[in-house]
C-alpha cells in the first residue's frame, strides 16, 4: 500500500509541476492594447481641460481600433456625450472631428459596465480597423456639450487595441 501511495503521490507531483509550467507560458503572453485615462478634479470636465494622450505606433502592419474610454457616476445627467476628437499623426497636421457618443438610452438605461454607481464606457470609434503609420500619434479629447464644466464626469481617455 505504501508503494501505491508514493507512486500516486509522485505522478500528483509530475502533473502539478507540469500545469505550473503551462501556466506560466501562457501567462507571458503580450496585451495588444493600451489605454490611458485622465481624472478631473471635482468630476467636473472643464471644456478648457483638453486631455492629451500619446501612443506610438511600432507594427505598422497591423490594423487597429480605436475606443473612447469614459468613467461617470449615475447622476450623469445626459444619455450622450459630444466629444472633439483629435489625431495628429506623426508629421502630420492635427484632424478634429466632431463625435456623439451614445451613453444610456431609454430601454436598458446606461450602456456601459456598472459597479455601484460609476459606469464605464469603452465605445469604439472608428467602424472599421484601421492601419497607422509608423510613430508618435498625440490624441486630444474636448468635451463639447451645453453645461460647462461637465458635472459627474470622473475620467476620459482613449484605448487603442489591435485587431484580431
Amino acid at each position: 500500500m505504501n508503494k501505491f501511495k508514493l507512486l500516486i503521490a509522485g505522478r500528483l507531483i509530475r502533473v502539478f509541476i507540469v500545469l505550473l509550467i503551462i501556466s506560466i507560458f501562457a501567462s507571458c503572453t503580450k496585451i495588444d492594447f493600451f489605454e490611458k485615462t485622465v481624472s478631473f478634479n471635482k468630476h467636473e470636465w472643464s471644456s478648457a481641460n483638453k486631455p492629451s494622450i500619446n501612443f506610438s505606433v511600432s507594427d505598422t502592419s497591423a490594423y487597429y481600433n480605436l475606443f473612447v474610454v469614459l468613467r461617470h457616476s449615475d447622476a450623469y445627467g445626459y444619455n450622450n456625450i459630444w466629444l472633439n476628437l483629435t489625431v495628429i499623426p506623426p508629421g502630420d497636421t492635427a484632424q478634429s472631428e466632431l463625435k456623439e457618443f451614445q451613453l444610456a438610452d431609454n430601454k436598458k438605461g446606461w450602456l456601459g459596465s456598472g459597479m455601484d454607481d460609476i459606469f464605464e464606457h469603452r465605445i469604439q470609434v472608428n467602424k472599421q480597423p484601421i492601419k497607422y503609420k509608423a510613430g508618435n500619434y498625440t490624441f486630444i479629447l474636448q468635451q463639447m456639450m451645453r453645461e460647462d464644466p461637465l458635472e459627474h464626469i470622473l475620467n476620459a481617455g482613449i484605448r487603442i487595441e489591435k485587431a484580431k
